[in-house]
């Protein structure tokens, strides 16, 4: 399917649930949220903050809140979005255009709304994560100046990437034969997955 460059070639596009994403889209239009469309999908944004976006797939429409996490749900219609993957985003599935309650999704999408004006969101956490270098390659920088050096001109994602890779072996003499293999990648500067980031 190609990809929509606006709301309306979106909603034309998914010919089998056009008429309930208008009906969605209706709703959403009549309060003060701005529609756009983001990550190819129509978004609804309150000052710049997404509030929640419509959806179609193949056998489901949805409407996706992107705070959902603080709405009240009394009727039990939310689903987190990816388990364990998303701390925030509810989605509410539809399977076909009956089962659209407007009272209540609008009661839902209001909601949304409000908790937005107070401030309700999970922000994502951008601590930096302690880096924990594994005995290994620890012994293998502390015999070698250049080694330490290259090491510690990287990044923190990608000393992580290498630590994280050297760790997860299970047995020592792969872990052995990872760390020889890494080293020419530290010492070019490179990351460990780098090749297939440009793929």
């Amino acid at each position: 399917m190609k990809k929509a460059n606006s709301v309306d070639e979106y909603i034309e596009v998914h010919e089998k649930w056009t008429d309930a994403l208008n009906v969605l889209r209706a709703l959403i239009n009549h309060t003060e949220l701005e529609e756009t469309l983001k990550w190819s999908v129509p978004t609804y944004a309150l000052h710049g903050k997404n509030v929640l976006s419509i959806g179609a797939f193949k056998n489901h429409f949805g409407i996706w809140f992107f705070n959902g996490v603080f709405l009240k749900d009394e009727h039990a219609k939310l689903n987190n979005a990816q388990e364990h993957k998303t701390k925030a985003m509810r989605q509410w599935k539809f399977m076909d255009i009956n089962e659209i309650d407007k009272n209540l999704v609008a009661a839902y999408i209001y909601e949304a709304i409000e908790n937005q004006k107070a401030g309700k969101e999970i922000k994502p956490n951008r601590s930096k994560k302690e880096t924990i270098i594994p005995p290994e390659l620890n012994d293998a920088l502390k015999k070698s100046k250049i080694l330490e050096m290259a090491f510690q001109k990287l990044t923190p994602s990608k000393q992580r990437e290498y630590c994280d890779h050297i760790e997860s072996a299970k047995r020592e003499p792969t872990k052995l034969s990872r760390l020889e293999k890494i080293k020419p990648l530290i010492l070019q500067g490179a990351g460990l997955n780098d090749k297939y980031k440009n793929c």
